[in-house]
This record gives C-alpha cells, structure tokens and sequence, in this order.
C-alpha cells in the first residue's frame, strides 16, 4: 500500500458516535480534569491545589467555573476546603480514571524504554497528523495554555497540569480517536518520577522551551517540525525519567 494511502486508512474516522455522547458541563469537565490528575498522580494526596486564578489560566475557563468543579471534588470527599487556606487532597480513592485506554497502573507495568519506545511511534504518526488539521481554536488555546506555563516555572505541579492540557489538546486534533486515546494513556507512565523530574533545577524551563518548539511548527502548520520537536521533547523525558530510576535503583542498592 502507497505509503500516502496507509496514512489515510491509520487515520480513517470512527464511526459517528456523536449522538450518543451526553454533553457535560464546563463544572464536570474541569472536575474531571482535576480528577484524573489525581488519579494518575499528578496531584497527591496532601498536595495544594494551585489558586482559583491559575488553574482558570491551565484550563482557559472562568474561575466560577473552577470554584463549582472544586466544590464537586469536595462533595466526593477527594479534597478538603478550608477558609484561608489553599484546597488539599486528601483522598485518591475513587477518582477518575486518566482519559486513555489504559489506566495508569498498567502501564506502569511496562519497562521505561518499550514505553518510550511506544510513544515516540504513536505520538509522531498523531502530531503530524494534528498538526495539519488543527484548528484556529486550539492554536488558541494552545498559545494560552504556552502564557500560562510561563507564570509556573518554579511550580512543578501547577506546570504539570498546563503541560497535560498542553500535550491532550494535541493529541486529540488527531482525526483518529483511538490512536489519540492510546497516546493519552502512555502519557500517564510514571507520573511520580515525572514530579521529581520537573522538580529538579532548570527542567521545568527547558520543557517550557521544547513546547515553544512545538508551537512553532503548528503554527506554521509544518508537520515535521512538531514530529522534530516532539522527538527532542521525548529523548528529554525518557533521559530524566532513566536518571531517576537509576538513582533509586541505587538508593535501594545502598540501604
């Protein structure tokens, strides 16, 4: 098969299952989010939930919006609210599973580098496909999403949460709905190591650079740019992700 036509049939259309799915609200879609950060580990429990104002700035919506999502995590008892002081988790139990077909406990029974290995394969067939199709909204907000990492550079879980909403809205500019949900769940490895990791100096701003990298070439709608830029932004994850579980492997060598 022609290499152009192999493209159009990975790509080809799920049947329209668009009158069966129930709009939600922005209130449950944000609550979701949070959720699923949760869940995957992004926010843990005992951690502070960034201020009304700068989750609003991850999500580009208004912060009303972000009070009633927060209120509903609340009512589930995933995070306590209290007066005068930033919102907690304080449960993880029972949060939403990460967008993906995967949940984040199988795929972290996968060695680093077949996933590494996984996603350098999907992830370059659905950027370059996200990238010829994307739409004026998205570039939006995806320049939004950009100005907002901007203001977190010291703020690893606050960077996280941008840079989730910075790499989903990619994804799902793919016309393919499985190969994006299948991307969706390998972002969600070892999300614990990925804290230590932006946690360290100067690595939440060289990410930072990489998505500037990528916002280049889809503004410029030029495919191969974004697969470039992706290719680096990944070798910098899996080379700090392969540090850290070195560094525990010795830590429990030594103990």
């Amino acid at each position: 098969m022609p290499r152009r036509a192999a493209q159009r049939a990975l790509f080809a259309p799920l049947p329209d299952m668009r009158g069966s799915i129930v709009k939600r609200t922005v209130k449950e879609q944000i609550s979701d989010k949070l959720a699923s950060h949760i869940a995957s580990g992004i926010l843990q429990v005992g951690d502070e939930l960034p201020g009304e104002r700068e989750l609003a700035a991850a999500f580009s919506v208004s912060r009303e919006s972000v009070r009633s999502a927060v209120q509903d995590l609340a009512s589930r008892g995933l995070v306590e609210v209290s007066q005068g002081a930033r919102t907690r988790v304080v449960k993880a139990e029972g949060a939403a599973r990460e967008p993906g077909i995967a949940n984040p406990r199988a795929v972290n029974s996968y060695d680093l580098g077949s996933v590494h290995g996984a996603r350098l394969l999907a992830e370059r067939a659905v950027v370059a496909e996200s990238a010829e199709r994307m739409d004026v909204e998205t570039l939006d907000r995806l320049e939004a999403s950009l100005a907002a990492q901007k203001h977190c550079l010291n703020d690893p879980v606050q960077f996280l949460i941008c840079d989730r909403e910075f790499h989903f809205a990619i994804y799902r500019s793919s016309s393919n709905p499985l190969l994006s949900d299948f991307v969706m769940g390998l972002y969600t490895y070892l999300m614990e190591q990925r804290r230590t990791a932006v946690s360290q100096p100067g690595a939440i701003l060289r990410s930072y650079k990489d998505h500037t990298e990528i916002m280049a070439g889809l503004r410029a709608r030029d495919a191969a740019a974004v697969v470039a830029a992706f290719d680096r932004h990944l070798d910098r994850i899996y080379t700090t992700t392969r540090a850290i579980l070195d560094a525990i492997g010795q830590s429990v060598e030594g103990s």
